[in-house]
């Protein structure tokens, strides 16, 4: 029986893919195939559709590729936990639910490269205008969407903890922002959440399930894609295997990779797409030699650094057992504290004067706790998540065979440079300001985390390679670009050297965003639908941000 034949053959149905499948199915004579080796996203499963419930799906392998690091040199050897969404919708479907778009100036940091012109901020601005509904911006706001289908709630952030937090932070001298979206990232605000009537509002939600009453779109959940198919250099299909079945193929016009930041490059690389010294010592075929498939690996490393609270105000007693039963009812009225993810406010800040924009980037939670659940202390407590946001440390993707279950081996390289080690003594500095102003006073119970003990540049630095964790944003894997280095096309996400065969999601990014990336890498399927479709782009957005260069030779 000859192949099935498609228009498209999407790899993940995470993020990007759930928002091409959309975008790439609404021409009815486009038929379109999702590929996804997870399950799928039930509205009846609690531990994705309820916000609070975040920590749940991480590190279930229900839900989880449960990746790690290979030992990282410049944190006593630790392995480190890497989340990943294996489920219909990706790492939203899992995720924090945070929305932040990075700061313009990331954008204008991308299109300064050779043949990146057209991913400056005024190119990428109406596509996240375009994909999202946000409902707390002023319908005139140039910088914000109204008609997308990511709706947009910003957090609530009542507690008196929030208050008090963000008052402190206009205390130690960091202004407040309107809108970290909008005009000025720079500053501390209420944050946007990927929530929505108390629900989880992921990709598969927003774009892929509406687009699957379509019948020109198939969606395929436990397929996990084995190769990409070659016919010389051009990509005619894929093969893959559902559950414990036998391998199948599928040819199409077209093979687009969504895979993420590790997935895509690992499909590569088994495909015969990679370095091909290294692809041929693990007896690969190769198909065209791309030294930068797996290269140029970036990612947040973050911390917590929590406080003892005088006052019983915090979320602690929710954390009891007993009370789950009361909680779950009132959620499902799509109410309490099940009905958040607590992530409601934050902000960016600069740690020295050196950087243009903000490099540190803050979450606050009106309790003390680990992701996993734990608590320090069990009492009331609250804490900051922060980390540096553009870190020039780099590390790699590998196969380490040609088993495609086989995890490859992820290198981060931590705390290996000069520059992230400064920034980080930096971030802990600033956080300390901050929760220390006379604002949080009559909450402050005492730092627990990392303690006053931790006191010196040595100190704090051994303290971040004991206890930091991924933010769970890797990327830049198969960077866009045109030097020898670049995987993909910026002018129509083709990879290099090869034909019919396309990468879209956070892998391509050049560098990492300042921020959560589940925006970004939303704005980069919405602007590359537009391409693979050959679609007129919207006109570039005239919108001036804020620059902070400009704004002090302003005041001085």
């Amino acid at each position: 029986m000859a192949p099935l034949q498609y228009d498209f053959v999407i790899v993940g149905g995470g993020s990007a893919g759930s928002a091409l499948a959309n975008r790439l199915s609404a021409d009815p004579a486009n038929r379109v195939l999702v590929l996804e080796a997870g399950r799928s996203d039930h509205p009846w499963d609690v531990f994705i559709q309820m916000p609070a419930a975040l920590t749940y799906p991480i590190g279930s392998r229900f839900y989880d590729w449960k990746y790690e690091s290979e030992p990282e040199p410049h944190m006593g050897g630790r392995r480190i936990y890497h989340a990943r969404g294996k489920v219909l919708g990706g790492s939203s479907s899992i995720n924090g639910m945070i929305f932040q778009r990075g700061n313009p100036m990331d954008y204008e940091r991308w299109a300064a490269d050779p043949g990146m012109e057209t991913w400056d901020y005024a190119h990428c601005l109406p596509y996240f205008r375009r994909m999202e509904n946000c409902l707390a911006a002023d319908p005139d706001d140039e910088f914000r969407g109204h008609d997308g289908p990511l709706v947009l709630e910003r957090g609530p952030a009542t507690n008196p903890l929030f208050g008090a937090f963000l008052k402190a932070t206009e205390e130690a001298g960091y202004p407040p922002t309107d809108d970290v979206n909008g005009y000025r990232q720079e500053g501390f605000a209420r944050f946007d959440r990927n929530v929505h009537r108390g629900r989880r509002l992921s990709a598969s939600k927003a774009y892929l399930k509406p687009a699957m009453k379509r019948p020109n779109l198939t969606v395929r959940t436990r397929a996990l894609v084995t190769r990409v198919l070659f016919e010389g250099k051009r990509a005619v299909g894929v093969e893959y295997r559902r559950g414990r079945g036998a391998l199948q193929q599928v040819r199409a016009r077209e093979v687009i990779l969504c895979g993420g930041a590790i997935n895509s490059p690992q499909l590569l690389q088994l495909s015969g797409v990679g370095n091909a010294e290294e692809l041929r010592a693990l007896g690969v075929d190769v198909v065209h030699d791309l030294p930068g498939v797996g290269e140029n690996m970036q990612d947040h490393l973050e911390v917590y650094v929590q406080y003892a609270c005088r006052q019983p105000v915090s979320m602690q007693p929710y954390m009891a057992k007993w009370r789950a039963p009361f909680i779950g009812l009132q959620w499902l009225f799509r109410k309490g504290p099940a009905a958040t993810n607590h992530f409601e406010a934050g902000g960016f800040a600069r740690s020295n004067e050196e950087v243009d924009y903000p490099n540190l980037m803050f979450h606050f939670l009106p309790v003390a706790v680990r992701y996993d659940g734990s608590s320090p202390s069990g009492g009331h407590g609250y804490q900051v998540h922060v980390g540096p946001m553009y870190s020039d440390a780099i590390g790699s993707v590998k196969i380490k065979s040609r088993d495609p279950r086989e995890h490859p081996a992820l290198r981060f390289n931590y705390l290996s440079t000069e520059q992230d080690r400064r920034e980080w003594v930096e971030a802990i500095r600033v956080t300390r300001k901050l929760l220390d102003q006379p604002a949080l006073a009559a909450y402050n119970g005492g730092e627990i985390s990392p303690g006053p003990k931790v006191e010196t540049d040595e100190e704090i630095l051994a303290w971040v390679a004991k206890e930091g964790e991924t933010a769970l944003h890797p990327s830049c894997t198969c960077k866009m670009g045109t030097d020898e280095m670049s995987v993909v096309d910026p002018t129509s996400m083709r990879v290099h050297g090869v034909d019919g065969l396309r990468v879209v999601d956070a892998s391509v990014m050049p560098y990492v965003t300042n921020g959560n990336i589940y925006a970004p890498v939303m704005m980069i399927a919405e602007k590359a639908a537009d391409l693979i479709l050959d679609k007129k782009p919207p006109e570039p957005s005239k919108a001036a941000f804020y620059r902070h260069r400009d704004a002090r030779k302003q005041d001085g």
